[in-house]
């Protein structure tokens, strides 16, 4: 019986493993099928890989590995799963070519399986171009931007570039971009996110002249016989309305720019025809211009041919030729301005920090800037500015081309208040006896100003401008009365500053002047804010501004009891860039 049990026992056991062993013959491998298509990806992306299986045994486990990039399984299947997908991520990397995505799947009875998935990897430039007419549209701060020839934002058109947003001129087709009478520009950045216009070439290249810059031209009053074109431009552009009344189109709008950065614009055009980094030719002060910074620009960093558009907190760094320039009858305001001065980046026409004219002579206008009326004269205030000049101390060696502070004449009627300009050959230069007039009747104001000259001649002639203080081209080569002017009218002045501490003791950080820097090594976000310096100075900037001029009058400015663009807070710091040579894009 026993022997019987025995059997029965051996003869179970054998069936169990003979049913066992065909079980496991019945299951077939698992089945894993890569898409047949070759996938397309672009340099440095990401994409998806969609792989299917079947698995009798069901599903264990999945690996995977990749050439030409790195891949990881984004979305497997639960354990134990006969069917189904699973998708594969791949990052493709810098190089172009071929790449595979190899999958390999394990089922329960550990049987595995792989499969190739083959990729082509490309090349795409991200950049979208802007050029010729733009239609309005809003740019996506996400992606880069190129301007290419002449871009034009023409009448009815809006073109509007958000906080952040990088737009790059191409230096091979001049790119700049040109708001028609009638378009709008709306560039709105903020402080931590400026908007950003700059030179495509790489970091350590960028110069001068890259590209063209910005022009914006409306069709508020210019003191012209006709409307004026705006140079360089073909077709030509045409702005400005003309005749005897200076508030036509006074308050339209041709956008807004704030929080911008305007870098290694300005470029000739065409023979003698050049851009300046930022140009206004008859636009009006519905237009907001606020926290505008222009830097290393082949021509003027700011010109204002007309119009009324006023600015508050604009920047000119390191430009080439003029820093604030202002042309045919421009009427509008300005607060808060900083002008930085390389020692050797001056042009050689003559670099100014201010250069007022009013038409191309100095004759009169009957009716509109005649020995009658300023009213249509070149006639814009300016408060609260901070000149740089090129010349801290005396024996600072600088380009021969540096001129003027102050160069006003051909009977512009422009008023500065409240300001330090400081560093130049010459502070003051008075070309002519209209010019003169209008300042003595007061149609332009000078008033609580400092004006500090290295040298130490007081007063210049037509002929000897040189180091002076005060300058004039008068025919009687006297510049005495620009100097009784300047005295009269509540300003100060000191020249022979041999060191430092001149500076210093005024309030001025001495530091700020470019001296023996670079363009490499001048920092990259200094401090603006004034020193305490001696309190028993008369020209200690940290006093002594007045606001009581019916010129300043009204909601535009600001009163401070500083002069100069800077009390306790420098308003700089976040959005500007003063070493932008090698800043990574």
């Amino acid at each position: 019986m026993k022997k019987i049990n025995s059997l029965k026992v051996l003869f179970l056991a054998l069936a169990a493993m003979f049913v066992q062993s065909c079980e496991e013959e019945t299951l077939a491998p698992p089945q894993l099928t890569a898409p047949s298509a070759v996938t397309s990806v672009q340099t440095g992306t990401k994409v998806e890989i969609t792989f299917t299986f079947t698995a009798a045994a069901n599903y264990k486990s999945s690996s995977v590995t990749a050439t030409g990039g790195t891949a990881v399984v984004k979305t497997a299947p639960a354990d134990g799963s006969k069917e189904g997908n699973i998708v594969v991520e791949f990052t493709a990397g810098n190089t172009t070519g071929a790449g595979t995505v190899v999958l390999t799947i394990t089922d329960g009875g550990n049987q595995t399986v792989n499969a190739t998935a083959v990729l082509d990897i490309i090349f795409v430039d991200p950049t979208i171009v802007l050029k010729e007419n733009l239609t309005t549209q809003t740019l996506d701060a996400s992606k880069p931007y190129l301007i290419k020839g002449q871009t034009f934002i023409p009448s009815g058109v809006t073109l509007t570039i958000p906080a952040g947003t990088l737009i790059k001129g191409d230096k091979a087709t001049k790119g700049t971009l040109i708001v028609q009478p009638g378009g709008k520009l709306i560039a709105e950045g903020t402080a931590s996110k400026p908007v950003v216009f700059t030179s495509a070439q790489n970091p350590g290249e960028r110069d001068r002249g890259d590209w063209g810059g910005i022009i914006i031209l409306g069709n508020a009053f210019v003191n012209q016989s006709a409307k004026p074109a705006i140079e360089g431009i073909t077709p030509t552009q045409n702005y400005g309305s003309i005749g005897t009344d200076p508030s036509i189109n006074a308050n339209e709008n041709s956008g807004k720019l704030e929080y911008v950065r305007i870098e290694y614009a300005g470029i000739e055009l065409t023979p003698n025809n050049e851009t300046n980094s930022i140009t206004f030719g008859g636009v009006g002060n519905g237009t907001t211009v606020n926290y505008v910074q222009v830097s290393f620009g082949g021509d003027d960093g700011f010109e204002w041919f007309g119009g009324t558009v006023n600015g508050k907190y604009l920047v000119s760094h390191s430009t080439w030729d003029d820093d604030f320039d202002t042309d045919f009858g421009w009427g509008g305001n300005v607060q808060f301005g900083l002008v930085v001065r390389n020692p050797f980046f001056a042009d050689q026409s003559g670099s100014n920090a201010f250069e007022s004219d009013n038409q191309a002579n100095g004759n009169a206008i009957a009716g509109v800037c005649d020995a009658t009326t300023t009213a249509g004269c070149t006639r814009g205030v300016f408060s609260n500015i901070t000149v740089l000049g090129p010349r801290d101390i005396v024996s600072r060696s600088i380009s021969a081309n540096y001129q003027n502070g102050v160069h006003i004449r051909r009977r512009t009627s422009i008023s500065i208040f409240n300001s330090f300009v400081a560093g130049f050959r010459v502070g003051v230069r008075v070309d002519d006896q209209g010019t003169l007039d209008n300042l003595v009747s007061a149609g332009g104001v000078h008033s609580g100003n400092v004006l500090s000259v290295p040298g130490t001649t007081l007063l210049g002639s037509s002929t000897s401008v040189s180091d002076a203080a005060f300058a004039t081209g008068l025919s009687s080569g006297n510049a005495a009365s620009i100097g009784d002017y300047w005295t009269n009218n509540g300003n100060g002045s000191f020249i022979d500053v041999k060191a430092d501490s001149v500076l210093s003791n005024r309030g001025i950080r001495p530091a700020l002047f470019w001296g023996s820097k670079t363009a490499a090594t001048y920092p990259s976000d200094p401090d603006f804010t004034l020193e305490a310096g001696k309190s028993s100075i008369t020209n200690n900037l940290n006093k002594g501004a007045s606001f009581t001029n019916t010129k300043l009058t009204g909601s535009f400015f600001t009163t401070t009891t500083y002069r100069g663009a800077f009390g306790s807070t420098d308003w700089t710091n976040g959005w500007a860039e003063f070493q932008p040579l090698n800043k990574i894009y």
